[in-house]
């Protein structure tokens, strides 16, 4: 199976947030949006700005633990890490991502195609996926 496959099943549009908003933005539009994790472009949500990170509710717990409620009036930028961001493109395997998520300790990954953001892939639906594969062989 592939990252693809998933993407096709799972029609929820990835969820983006600029690296200029606050912490308690993000929050909000995780919590509107149902989803565990927003891709961070730089500077603001266009389509046309660059995928630069991750943001997610471990993040937010993390800001808030290191600097109380006061830290959610803080940028999203000064929270996302500053090592490159890890992809996938759906013609990936979801094994070989698993593995990435895994090296990386991440439970969602951004699902670049030809430099254009096609969707985010968590580790529960490579989880389920696989599980669905397997039941089905």
């Amino acid at each position: 199976m592939y990252v693809g496959d998933i993407l096709r099943t799972n029609r929820a549009p990835a969820v983006t947030i600029g690296s200029s908003e606050t912490v308690s933005i993000a929050a909000n539009l995780m919590y509107a949006s149902n989803v565990g994790a927003l891709v961070v472009r730089n500077g603001s949500r266009s389509v046309d700005a660059a995928v630069i990170g991750m943001f997610s509710e471990r993040d937010v717990v993390a800001v808030i633990a290191e600097r109380g409620t006061g830290g959610l009036a803080a940028k999203v930028a000064q929270f996302i890490s500053p090592r490159p961001l890890v992809s996938c493109n759906s013609q990936d395997a979801l094994a070989d991502v698993e593995r990435l998520m895994a090296r990386h300790d991440i439970r969602h990954i951004p699902v670049i195609d030809n430099g254009r953001l096609v969707g985010v892939v968590s580790m529960r639906d490579i989880g389920f996926a696989l599980e669905e594969a397997a039941c089905a062989a």
